[in-house]
């Protein structure tokens, strides 16, 4: 089974790299020192101290090996060669909801960077896939849990 590509910007590949490097440098090291004085408390049956460290170090472990394998399947999107007439993964698109008037500027990237609160939204996402192709001046419907929403593609910046 081929593992899934993770599309990332340089910004957002610079992000998981620096992730790992402090998990693998600072956390794990952390978490070892943890357990080794919880260990040292004692009978580590009843130590709440000890499962606390070793959830944490296996959640470390899992998110590092996560991490390794995003960074080995990284596709990598330069906003730098972008077409302007189209929407692509990387685009800073302004579009307006045509139901309430409000205009909103979205950059489209991979699942990993998604973060509404700063109008990173996936390629993913219902608002990302109706978007993704379209030109300026278009206007898309998404299908959401509670209807259809109408957007305009306003401009690609």
């Amino acid at each position: 089974m081929r593992e899934k590509e993770t599309i990332v910007t340089s910004e957002g590949l610079k992000q998981l790299e620096k992730e790992l490097e402090v998990l693998k440098s600072v956390k794990r090291r952390e978490v070892a020192q943890r357990i080794k004085q919880a260990i040292e408390f004692g009978d580590i049956s009843e130590n709440s101290e000890y499962e606390d460290a070793k959830n944490e170090q296996a959640f470390i472990e899992g998110r590092i090996i996560t991490l390794e394998k995003m960074l080995r399947n990284a596709r990598v999107i330069e906003n730098g060669n972008l077409d302007k007439n189209t929407v692509a993964l990387g685009s800073t698109v302004l579009i307006k909801d045509l139901e309430l008037g409000d205009e909103i500027k979205y950059t489209i990237v991979g699942s990993v960077e998604a973060d509404p609160d700063s109008n990173k939204i996936s390629n993913e996402s219902p608002v990302g896939k109706a978007i993704l192709g379209q030109k300026k001046g278009e206007v898309v419907v998404v299908e959401v849990p509670a209807g259809k929403l109408e957007y305009k593609i306003v401009d690609i910046l």
